[in-house]
């Protein structure tokens, strides 16, 4: 048999699409809340033969519902020669694996992934990025991304086994805050973080330094700019470290990364998902280069990855060796469709030959449906999307730019460009509840504060909403109005703007289990307020 994920955040109804398309024998879940779900849908699904229930104590005897020890007691009669006869008859081409795609795009596809195409990626990616065998020196990472991801199941499963990886799990409540924490325990070697979570990160360290004396701020202030400066210098290939980076180093850098458990890190990557030039540049004038990832669930994960000694800002690398990469139809700029080939690319689409036809060519090309292009080093830089709208990631990298840079981070959470980069929707930061994860009304601290030096006496968002506080709403247009300026052209200006109510969370659905932004649930859940922007002609004031 072989596993396939289903995320602990689907509803009932995505649990039954995943479990009927892959017609699923046996469901396991953790707890008597996701058994409910499958109770929900068992009767739509004939080829269920047995639910298991490992996480906790069963709360009702049904038929085919098995406790974890009274499943384990199954086997107690099957011979080992017939389980070594299995595991011998297993041929590197077949089906190891499915992940299915998190359906930001549409409904999701189960990718058929291979045991070659695991086992090739995880040595390759591994042995690209020096991960180090275990005989020589234990690799440490951290695992809390969903285990039914490519990314977290490259990085924590097969990855960690072909090098003897020791993994920590951290705690379920770990992207609602508690991941730190866990980082500050184990103190890893290589650590994947979703943008989110290095978002998440900057912003609390800035709110930190924000309460700060003046001394400490002026202090990190000067090591942050001599740390960037020093490590863009780096980055282009100047190797002298002056004397003001070492002091900084001992002064400032080494104790940021003790507090957030990244003492030991060598290998910090970022992936799933775009991330802002100015969050790169916030960690990297902290010497923590954090360093892009880019790959598909196709791809069996990665296809290119940055390294210590190789990056560049925006860039997601070069190949993996053994990949190679396609750039189709290129326009005069050099930009085209970004197209995989290599050991990596995955079996197909299960029972969507059409699908798996329109996403690998007869040569054999995996058709990312991203746009990129190649600098004169072999960089690789994604540009856009070639199917539908111009993604937002791309449309707004000058206007997130501008937005971290100020400080208007400590108030503004998310932006979402909508269609075009023209028209942009914002959510203001507000308190969240930890158990849920719902965002509240009640606006943070910080950005109370900062709403208090605008002239403003809002403590919830809507009340800034409600009132259209001019204050505030000033405030953003001024750092709308600062990132105009520095567009190169009026496409790239943004000319409406609006306020929304609550901020983009996996509890509203508007995000995904790795944080990824699910652009068609936002575009219907605010269709009233992106009808609103063609039907004003002026932006707000």
């Amino acid at each position: 048999g072989f596993a396939v994920g289903i995320y602990t955040t689907n509803s009932p109804e995505a649990c039954h699409y995943v479990a009927e398309n892959c017609s699923a024998n046996v469901v396991v879940v953790e707890n008597h809340k996701q058994l409910q779900k499958i109770l929900e849908i068992e009767h739509k699904l004939p080829d269920l033969k047995a639910i298991v229930q490992y996480g906790e104590e069963l709360k009702e005897k049904r038929p085919n519902l098995y406790s974890w020890s009274e499943f384990r007691d199954l086997g107690k009669d099957v011979p080992d020669a017939q389980l070594h006869q299995i595991i011998a008859s297993q041929k590197p081409n077949q089906c190891c694996t499915l992940i299915y795609t998190s359906g930001t795009t549409g409904q999701p596809k189960g990718v058929m992934l291979s045991h070659d195409n695991l086992t090739w990626t995880a040595g390759a990616a591994g042995r690209f990025i020096t991960l180090t065998d275990a005989r020589e020196k234990q690799e440490l990472v951290v695992s809390y991304l969903p285990l039914s991801h490519i990314a977290a199941q490259m990085s924590d499963i097969w990855s960690a086994m072909a090098f003897g990886a020791q993994v920590f799990f951290a705690q379920p409540d770990a992207l609602k805050g508690s991941l730190v924490d866990t980082l500050r325990e184990v103190r890893p070697t290589a650590f994947l973080g979703v943008p989110r979570v290095w978002e998440k990160m900057e912003e609390k360290m800035k709110s930190i330094g924000a309460k700060s004396s003046m001394f400490r701020r002026k202090v990190a202030s000067w090591a942050k700019g001599v740390g960037l400066q020093t490590n863009l210098k780096r980055m282009n290939g100047y190797s002298e470290v002056p004397v003001n980076f070492r002091l900084a180093r001992r002064l400032v850098y080494k104790k940021v990364r003790k507090a957030i458990g990244l003492d030991r890190c060598t290998k910090c990557y970022t992936g799933a998902a775009p991330i802002t030039r100015e969050t790169l540049e916030f960690f990297l004038s902290l010497n923590i280069p954090v360093l892009e990832l880019y790959g598909m669930s196709e791809s069996s994960g990665p296809h290119t990855m940055s390294l210590p000694q190789a990056f560049k800002l925006s860039s997601c690398g070069k190949e993996i060796t053994g990949c190679r990469t396609l750039i189709d139809k290129p326009d005069r700029d050099g930009n085209g469709e970004i197209c995989f080939s290599g050991r990596h690319i995955f079996m197909g689409y299960l029972n969507m030959e059409e699908k798996t036809r329109e996403a690998i060519d007869e040569d054999g090309w995996l058709h990312s449906g991203d746009l990129g292009k190649h600098d004169k080093d072999g960089f690789l830089y994604i540009t856009g999307r070639i199917k539908g709208a111009a993604s937002p990631e791309a449309c707004l990298g000058m206007g997130l730019a501008f937005w971290a840079a100020s400080a208007l981070c400590l108030l503004i959470s998310s932006l979402l460009s909508i269609i075009t980069p023209k028209s942009l929707s914002s959510t203001l930061q507000c308190t969240t509840d930890v158990e849920t994860g719902e965002p509240g009304d009640d606006l943070t601290p910080e950005a109370v504060e900062f709403c208090q030096k605008l002239g403003s006496k809002a403590t919830k968002v809507s009340e800034i909403i409600s009132s259209k506080d001019k204050a505030v709403y000033a405030a953003i247009q001024k750092g709308i109005s600062a990132v105009n300026e520095g567009a190169v052209s009026n496409a790239q200006r943004v000319q409406k703007w609006v306020l929304l109510e609550k901020d983009f969370s996996l509890f509203g659905g508007e995000l995904g289990p790795t944080m990824k932004l699910k652009r068609p649930v936002v575009v219907q859940k605010y269709k009233d307020q992106i009808a609103q922007f063609y039907a004003d002609v002026d932006a707000p004031t």
